[in-house]
């Protein structure tokens, strides 16, 4: 678990910034004559920016980990009853072996039972993960249904002693970071958000200060979900279900390998909460307050 742990504004601050492409504003062809009736005006608006947190001091990455519900009771109460799921698609750089041994990084069929059930996503994918698995990649990112965020390029940690990952070194950090953001664009994915998730959602002050030029909004939970490498659905079903409130951010997985119950643990999940009263939004809108 992270080191330091900030909540909606680290000391003041969050994470910023923008690493998806932007697409050029169309081009209006001019009449052909002076008397020619002017074209007509474009039929839809500019996207609307993702909103991110302003950075903290020293322009360290800011931390979002659920939307503030304020603090009295009734106001809790009263709180809008939405929550956002999120998907890790992990895969570290130096998995490609067992890939191509066949092992299975990626879950199809997952993410077409969110299509089933209609739930907006945000998916934090690896780079590597989108190197993999291009059409998936592209799939996920040309989806209005999911937005794609940042889970590095190559899933190594940026803290030492976190779960046995590799370490990236601190001034490899932001080109970890851009080169995943790069990896997206060669992919085709087009609906990538600013945010980015620390590989094993470790962190530490060092690491705030040292990815401020990626001008992200790193992103973390206040559910765990419990599905890395879990055999029992229910169990997982059971944990979201009782963590969440108005305003919670799950952490959950998209790697069949690592984490092979999780579309059996939505297919109770999505239904009850529901049932509850709850909406399910992407980080973004979660974000917007």
């Amino acid at each position: 678990m992270p080191a330091l742990t900030v909540v909606g504004v680290l000391l003041g601050g969050a994470l910023a910034g923008c690493g998806g492409p932007t697409a050029p504003a169309p081009t209006v062809p001019a009449p052909a004559s002076p008397t020619a009736p002017a074209p007509a005006a474009a039929s839809s608006a500019a996207p609307k920016k993702p909103p991110t947190m302003a950075p903290g001091p020293a322009g360290r990455t800011p931390v979002f980990e659920r939307r503030p519900t304020g603090g009295g009771a009734a106001e809790k109460d009263a709180a809008e009853k939405v929550v956002a799921l999120t998907f890790d698609a992990d895969m570290t750089a130096d998995q490609g072996a067992r890939a191509k041994a066949g092992e299975r990084f990626d879950n199809p069929e997952l993410i077409a039972l969110l299509r089933r059930l209609k739930v907006p996503s945000t998916v934090f994918m690896t780079g590597r993960w989108a190197e993999e698995y291009p059409a998936q990649a592209k799939g996920i990112g040309t989806d209005d249904l999911f937005e794609v965020a940042n889970h590095s390029y190559s899933h190594y940690a940026f803290t030492a002693d976190c779960y046995g990952l590799p370490v990236v070194a601190k001034d490899a950090m932001t080109r970890d970071v851009e080169r995943a953001f790069s990896t997206f664009r060669q992919a085709g994915v087009r609906n990538v958000v600013p945010y980015f998730r620390f590989p094993g959602g470790c962190y530490d002050d060092a690491a705030l200060r040292a990815l401020g030029p990626a001008n992200v909004t790193a992103v973390q939970w206040d559910v765990v979900s419990g599905d890395a490498f879990a055999t029992d659905a229910g169990a997982v079903a059971r944990q979201v279900l009782d963590g969440v409130r108005p305003g919670s951010l799950v952490v959950m997985h998209c790697t069949r390998s690592a984490a092979p119950v999780t579309g059996e643990a939505i297919s109770r999940i999505v239904p009850e909460l529901r049932r509850r009263g709850y909406r399910f939004v992407k980080v973004s809108e979660l974000m917007e307050g």
